[in-house]
């Protein structure tokens, strides 16, 4: 039986994307955090990226099915852990904390990082910044030296863009049915 669904990736690659642009932004220290990086944390950053993963398990694509329903979850937990406090429901997450959970995702980060290599140079620049991002980020909290978040938030800024161009790429290269965006494809031996 051929498969003639549709690629989900894209949906998943723009839901990443968009949303840490936007936060990153924040974390560069251009706007304070708001109901805008919520409302994309939960259905742009999260709800697509789950939809998105749940699509590639019909692909049986264990990659894509791992990377989108985790990094969805990501960003839901992450707006839970913002909004569990205002909503007295949760003790606020200290640095100490965010440092933790911050450096558990880079890890998990990296280890998908290495799954890129037989992908395409376009996910390794996404996952590679992705990781920086999150080490950046960790070190920030761990040091209480804003420096690194700041910094933290243009490799942000660059790892979203990466995101959004592969997504892109993706859909005018099939699309157009020739590469009009390169992927950098990587020879598997």
């Amino acid at each position: 039986m051929k498969d003639t669904s549709a690629n989900p990736a894209p949906l998943g690659l723009v839901g990443f994307g968009l949303t840490t642009i936007l936060l990153n932004i924040h974390n560069a220290g251009l706007y304070p955090n708001n109901s805008m990086i919520l409302g994309m944390g939960i259905f742009v950053g999260g709800i697509a990226q789950i939809i998105a993963g749940i699509l590639e398990s019909k692909k049986n694509n264990t990659f894509g099915l791992t990377a989108f329903t985790a990094y969805g979850s990501f960003w839901l937990s992450l707006v839970a852990i913002w909004t569990l406090p205002a909503l007295g429901l949760a003790e606020k997450a200290d640095e100490t904390a965010m440092g933790f959970y911050l450096a558990i995702w880079g890890l998990f980060t990296f280890g998908m990082f290495i799954g890129t290599f037989r992908l395409s140079r376009a996910l390794q620049v996404v996952f590679g910044t992705l990781v920086a991002l999150f080490w950046l980020l960790a070190i920030g909290d761990f040091t209480h030296i804003a420096a690194y978040k700041v910094i933290g938030g243009y490799v942000g800024i660059l790892c979203g863009f990466s995101a959004f161009y592969t997504a892109i790429a993706q859909v005018l290269n099939e699309v157009y049915g020739r590469t009009v965006l390169p992927l950098g494809p990587v020879v598997k031996k």
